[in-house]
């Protein structure tokens, strides 16, 4: 893999990780479309670069990092269903990092997206801000996030709209998922290069680097972009993308 692919790779993640389209998925459909081979050591690359997508998170929300310790109570409560879940199923789950299957999830999801819009439109009422989330909904989100385990489910999609469902507010919802992100891709990233750092050699660091830098950059802007959108719009539009999306690359990807 070149610097420039390492670089492609690091602006799909970081546009992508926060929108509800699966970035995993995005990762692996464009190294099919790259031709770049899923070994173990690029497995590791596709979720390494993540971090840089973290520190676009922390560097957003620092104030609220560092002076809401009930949220941060709360993001350990959410993480803990995709923590142990992750842990005990590890090889099955890096077994499904295929495109065929990313595609086949990209529909599932843009459809749900879009069947969610419509329930929720026909329930109207007062939602809750991010202040008001319980432990008892922060810990049902991580376990609904927990789903996004399998790539092309899409970890933003699964949180924000398990979050609208329990009854927040699009701002909240999508700001929880952002920061759900923290705990949940640290441990991934940390348990990824600790189980294969052997595979690595030093021009996967230099691509690691370039991919990582690109992302957190890239990431910055699709939080902004994402939470602008949703002031006034509904997630259907990223449904229909992700169900054309996932029907092309059934048709065109061998």
């Amino acid at each position: 893999m070149t610097i420039f692919e390492s670089i492609i790779l690091g602006i799909v993640e970081g546009l992508s990780e926060f929108l509800p389209i699966s970035s995993t998925g995005h990762l692996i459909l464009a190294s099919a479309l790259l031709k770049i081979k899923q070994t173990d050591a690029h497995k590791v690359f596709e979720v390494t670069i993540q971090s840089g997508a973290i520190l676009a998170v922390v560097y957003i929300y620092r104030k609220e990092l560092a002076t809401r310790f009930d949220l941060l109570m709360k993001l350990c409560v959410a993480f803990i269903p995709t923590g142990v879940l992750g842990f005990l199923l590890y090889k099955i789950v890096k077994s499904l990092f295929h495109p065929s299957i990313v595609s086949y999830m990209l529909i599932a999801g843009g459809v749900a997206l879009i069947g969610i819009e419509w329930y929720l439109k026909s329930r109207p009422g007062e939602r809750e801000g991010l202040g008001e989330l319980s432990y008892r909904k922060a810990f049902t989100i991580g376990v609904i996030q927990s789903l996004s385990m399998v790539p092309g489910v899409s970890r933003s999609g699964a949180t924000i709209m398990g979050g609208l469902l329990l009854g927040m507010d699009r701002k909240a919802a999508a700001e929880f998922s952002f920061l759900l992100a923290l705990p949940t891709m640290l441990a991934a990233t940390a348990y990824d290069i600790y189980k294969n750092y052997g595979v690595f050699s030093l021009g996967d660091w230099q691509n690691i680097l370039a991919g990582f830098l690109t992302s957190f950059l890239f990431a910055v802007i699709g939080i902004k972009v994402l939470l602008k959108f949703i002031t006034s719009n509904t997630f259907i539009p990223f449904g229909i993308y992700r169900i054309a999306a996932g029907v092309l690359l059934l048709l065109f990807l061998p």
